[in-house]
């Protein structure tokens, strides 16, 4: 067992302490922070990672010694380092930035390139509120490879610029960084129409949820141009703040009826706007039924109303024939083979949600009722292992989350590294034996 060194040591017994042999004595030693700095950069560069470790996390050791420990061949060494002068950063002035922490600012930049991504997590995370933080660390950090790095300084760092957002916007990101962009607490109306103008459906949902986001109006009508073939953003777009008269109009021309009754109940939207709702309302309900046989729908009718209202035995009170109906259907391509993920994701996109419901009870071989258990949840997770029982891709379990559980974009799970579940199997089946799907 190693015996600790005294209380206090003077000069003399430190330097003794300093070269024994025993690697723990010198570890203990590294750990003080009464003795001279000279001491602690020669054990900065002890042979034991152990010493350095301490010496890294030692609140006493010069910056010159902490330089040389940024890189260290040890990566615990560095990331001890890194949360050790990342928290100095809050007491930065720009006086003293400038005239005594040049040696802090280069240790911050050598962590901020460092190989391992704790390392630079731990920057990020400290770093991403503080004010005083150092521009060059801030952004090489906003543009590193890994998210987890780059989204909290993308979603946070008040040292970003709208310049430095646009030219980070015009390169390339990892999944979910323009979402962490459109989340921020200001979004200026450069940023919004560089992130309007991308091919992110998800970072356009949260930009459009974002109500401190600067979207101007003729961005707002590109936005609207596009979304009918983007139904996560009906809802966003619905409840904009500030939303123009004519905009609301062309909006109540597609969405579905439940988010048509909350634009027009709205009360900030004045006299012209609820006139032009109202046209357009009523455009909608003189169109003609898509199908000959069946009244159209009322306004605040979902699509699938009349599949739900359908006679039991497929007959239409009038006693003619109804198409083949969803759960039907369903059944039908189980037993052909042919219910595959390109069928339902047809089904989702048309707003069939019976059929979609019936298709997932048929893959995972539950009841229906179970399905709409999972669905009415709201789950995210709950929703996202119901597709992978099914046996159905990752991509495919982001829409339903998004279009059937109705989950908003910042909430939906997203697939890892583009494809994969970002869950493992055993958390989807924990999630489905609440429902006692084996």
């Amino acid at each position: 067992m190693t015996t600790p060194p005294p209380p206090s040591v003077d000069e003399e017994q430190a330097k003794r302490l300093a070269r024994s042999k025993d690697p723990m004595v010198r570890r203990q030693l590294a750990a003080r922070n009464d003795i001279r700095r000279e001491l602690l950069y020669f054990l900065a560069t002890d042979p034991e990672p152990l010493v350095r470790r301490e010496i890294a996390g030692n609140a006493s050791t010069p910056r010159k010694a902490d330089l040389l420990l940024a890189s260290d061949s040890d990566p615990v060494v560095r990331t001890g380092l890194a949360r050790k002068i990342a928290r100095l950063v809050p007491h930065f002035t720009q006086e003293k930035l400038d005239r005594i922490e040049r040696t802090t600012l280069e240790i911050l930049e050598t962590l901020a390139r460092d190989q391992t991504t704790e390392v630079r997590l731990i920057l990020a995370e400290e770093l991403q509120n503080i004010a005083t933080a150092p521009a060059s660390v801030i952004n090489r950090l906003a543009r590193d490879i890994e998210f987890s790095v780059c989204g909290p300084i993308l979603r946070n760092s008040p040292i970003l610029t709208d310049e430095d957002l646009v030219e980070i916007i015009a390169g390339t990101l990892p999944d979910g960084a323009l979402s962490a962009i459109a989340q921020r607490a200001s979004v200026g109306s450069p940023v919004a129409d560089a992130i309007a103008t991308s091919s992110d459906e998800d970072a356009v949902a949260v930009l459009l949820a974002n109500p401190s986001a600067q979207i101007r109006e003729e961005t707002l009508d590109h936005l609207i141009d596009r979304a009918p073939q983007h139904e996560p953003w009906h809802g966003p777009l619905v409840r904009r703040p500030q939303l123009p008269a004519r905009a609301a109009a062309r909006l109540a021309a597609f969405v579905a009826d439940t988010l048509l009754q909350v634009l027009q109940a709205r009360t900030d939207l004045g006299n012209d706007a609820a006139r032009m709702i109202a046209d357009s309302v009523r455009t909608r309900l003189s169109r003609p039924s898509p199908s000959p046989c069946a009244a159209a729908p009322t306004v605040f009718d979902p699509p699938w109303a009349a599949e739900r209202d359908a006679a039991p035995d497929g007959a239409t009170a009038a006693g003619e024939k109804t198409q083949e109906r969803p759960a039907d259907r369903a059944k039908r391509l189980a037993k052909e083979g042919k219910l595959d993920e390109s069928v339902i994701a047809d089904a989702l996109s048309d707003g069939d949600r019976t059929f979609v419901l019936s298709a997932l009870a048929e893959l995972v071989a539950v009841p229906f009722a179970t399905v709409e258990r999972v669905i009415a949840t709201h789950s995210a997770r709950a929703v996202t292992a119901l597709v992978w029982r099914a046996g159905l891709s990752m991509r495919l379990a982001r829409q339903v989350q998004l279009r059937l559980a109705q989950i908003s974009p910042k909430d939906a799970l997203a697939p890892r590294d583009g494809t994969h579940y970002p869950l493992s199997d055993r958390d989807m089946r924990w999630q489905l034996d609440f429902f006692g799907i084996t």
